[in-house]
């Protein structure tokens, strides 16, 4: 692991990067079918969290056309200005999800592409606050990559940092947190990104 590596200031870095991603997502289908897919395993689902919700778009309008009460977090000001744009009757939060803290709970948690963000410390503690906060029966989706480290990449002029605590840790986090895994994928060949659906058993 380099830990040379600088985590803080992501929001910041996708505040510079919002109006273009909002330009280029805007009629992207990316991560749709997978977001079909775990709304398919929770027809009576009536909440949604959106951890890492960007400027909304094209995964905030599965949810809304699933009629679900939606919240989303982003770390980027910029990324919730444009969100709250798009989307005026969902509720949007500027916070880091590391220091974020609610008493709600959701039936549906996201968090597509936003995780691996996170220094490798923190992955273990906020997927499991994730699983805390999902009500029995509930669905959660998220992405993460399949190696285990932290490394960082150099993208639209910035340098963006990424972490994984790997396949069979991210396995073992949900299981402890009695959540059972409905589908996992490697969906971007040769790209080293994966998916996974679970549910939390029901009590």
């Amino acid at each position: 692991m380099d830990s040379s590596i600088d985590f803080s200031g992501i929001g910041e870095k996708y505040d510079l990067i919002a109006k273009w991603w909002d330009e280029q997502h805007r009629a992207s289908d990316y991560g749709s079918a997978q977001v079909e897919r775990a709304l398919k395993y929770a027809p009576k689902a009536k909440s949604a969290l959106d951890v890492g919700c960007s400027a909304g778009g094209r995964l905030t309008r599965k949810l809304e056309a699933r009629g679900l009460d939606i919240t989303g977090i982003d770390a980027s000001s910029e990324m919730i200005k444009l969100a709250r744009r798009h989307h005026p009757k969902a509720r949007f939060i500027h916070c880091d999800i590391i220091k974020w803290e609610t008493k709600d709970s959701f039936d549906f948690i996201l968090a597509w592409d936003s995780l691996f963000h996170l220094p490798l410390r923190a992955q273990k503690p906020v997927l499991t606050k994730l699983c805390e906060m999902l009500n029995a029966g509930g669905i959660l989706i998220y992405s993460f990559g399949d190696a285990i480290g932290e490394h960082s990449d150099q993208w639209r002029g910035q340098n963006f940092p990424y972490s994984s605590i790997g396949i069979s840790e991210n396995i073992a986090v949900l299981m402890k947190n009695k959540l059972s895994i409905l589908h996992l994928e490697r969906d971007q060949f040769p790209e080293n990104h994966m998916y996974c659906i679970a549910i939390k058993e029901r009590r």
